[in-house]
C-alpha cells in the first residue's frame, strides 16, 4: 500500500515538474518576442526580433507606403514600430552614412585639402550618379567633402574621401564591411561607397538603424547631418565655392512635427531601392531615429518617404 502512495507521490512531482517546465518555456518565447506558434513581428522565420518592447507597444505600421521600416528611441535604443525589419534591401544612397562615419573617424584633419582627379569622374558619369558640383582636379577641403557627401548626396566625394583615405574605392569598401561587422549589421553586405545598384550590395532597415544610432554619437556626424544647407569656402576651381542643399530639407514642406520636429536625414532612390530615409526627430524631448526604404515613386513623384516620415513621428505618444 506505502509502495502504490510513493508511486502515486512521484508521479505527481513528475508531472508537476513538467507543467512548470512548459510554463517557463512558454513565458520565455513570448518576453523574446515568440509565440509557440511563430515570431510576433512577421518578419522572416527563425529569427529573433531585437526589439525588447511588447507587441502592444509597437506603433502600427499598416497605413505606410514603404514596405520596409523601423522607428528606435534612441536613449535606450528602444524600438518601437518595426515592419519587415530585417528582409534584404538595396539601400541606395542611404550607404553614404557609412562613407560619411569611416570617412571621419579615418581622417585626423577635416580640414586637409584633397584634389579630386580626373580618374574620379569618369564612371560616375557613365552611370549617371548623383554629384555634389565638384569637377576635375578640384581642390576641395575634407569637411566640404563630407558634406557633400551627405547633403547633396555626391558621389564625386564619396570616391574623393575613399581613394585619399584607402587608395581606392575598392580599399576602402573593404573598411566599411569591417565596420559594419564591428557594429552588427549581420545582414549587410557593401560593394560600393555610393550605393550605385549592385545585387551585392545589400542591408536591412534594422542593420542601418544600428548604423545611424552608432553615427549620431559622433558629433561631427551629428552636424552634418542635421544640417539643411551648407556653403563651402572659395576653391581653385569656383571662387564662390559652392553651397549644399539638403535632398531630405528641399522635399519637406515643414521640419515641424506635432510636439517637436525632424531635425536631420538622408534620402535614397534607385530604381531597384525605391525612395528610402533615414531621419532623425525630436519629439517631446527625446530623440528617434526611422529608416524607410523600398516605396513606390521617384524624384518626380510625391516623396512617399518623407510621408511615412510625417505620419510615424506624428503617431508617438498617441
Amino acid at each position: 500500500m506505502m509502495q502504490k502512495t510513493k508511486k502515486k507521490k512521484s508521479k505527481f512531482w513528475t508531472l508537476l515538474i513538467v507543467i512548470v517546465v512548459f510554463i517557463l518555456a512558454f513565458k520565455s518565447n513570448i518576453f523574446n518576442g515568440q509565440s509557440l506558434f511563430g515570431i510576433i513581428d512577421g518578419d522572416e522565420p527563425g529569427s529573433i526580433p531585437v526589439s525588447t518592447s511588447n507587441s502592444a507597444d509597437l506603433i502600427p505600421s499598416d497605413n505606410l507606403h514603404s514596405p520596409n521600416a523601423i522607428l528606435v528611441r534612441l536613449d535606450n535604443q528602444k524600438v518601437l514600430l518595426e515592419k519587415n525589419s530585417k528582409q534584404k534591401i538595396f539601400p541606395a544612397s542611404l550607404t553614404k552614412i557609412m562613407t560619411a562615419i569611416v570617412a571621419i573617424e579615418k581622417l585626423a584633419d577635416l580640414q586637409k585639402t584633397i584634389v579630386l582627379p580626373n580618374s574620379t569622374f569618369r564612371e560616375l558619369y557613365k552611370a549617371d550618379a548623383s554629384m555634389a558640383g565638384f569637377t576635375a582636379n578640384e581642390r576641395v577641403r575634407a569637411i566640404d567633402l563630407i558634406y557633400g557627401v551627405m547633403l547633396p548626396s555626391g558621389a564625386e566625394c564619396c570616391i574623393g574621401l575613399a581613394e585619399h583615405i584607402a587608395g581606392s574605392e575598392k580599399k576602402f569598401v573593404e573598411i566599411m564591411n569591417q565596420k559594419a561587422a564591428v557594429l552588427g549589421m549581420n545582414n549587410t553586405h557593401f560593394t560600393n561607397t555610393t550605393g550605385l545598384q549592385d545585387e551585392k550590395h545589400y542591408t536591412t532597415v534594422k542593420d542601418l538603424s544600428i548604423l545611424l544610432s552608432y553615427a549620431l554619437k559622433n558629433n561631427t556626424f551629428k552636424k552634418v547631418f542635421t544640417a539643411s544647407r551648407y556653403s563651402t569656402p572659395p576653391t581653385n576651381v569656383h571662387s564662390g565655392g559652392i553651397t549644399f542643399y539638403s535632398t531630405m530639407f528641399k522635399n519637406l514642406a515643414n521640419p515641424v512635427i506635432d510636439g517637436g520636429r525632424i531635425l536631420g536625414g538622408k534620402t535614397g532612390y534607385t530604381n531597384e531601392a525605391g525612395l528610402c530615409l533615414a531621419s532623425l526627430a525630436q519629439k517631446d524631448g527625446r530623440e528617434y531615429i526611422l529608416v524607410t526604404a523600398g516605396a513606390k515613386g521617384n524624384h518626380e513623384s510625391a516623396q512617399y518617404d518623407i510621408e511615412d516620415a510625417y505620419t510615424v513621428y506624428d503617431k508617438l505618444g498617441k
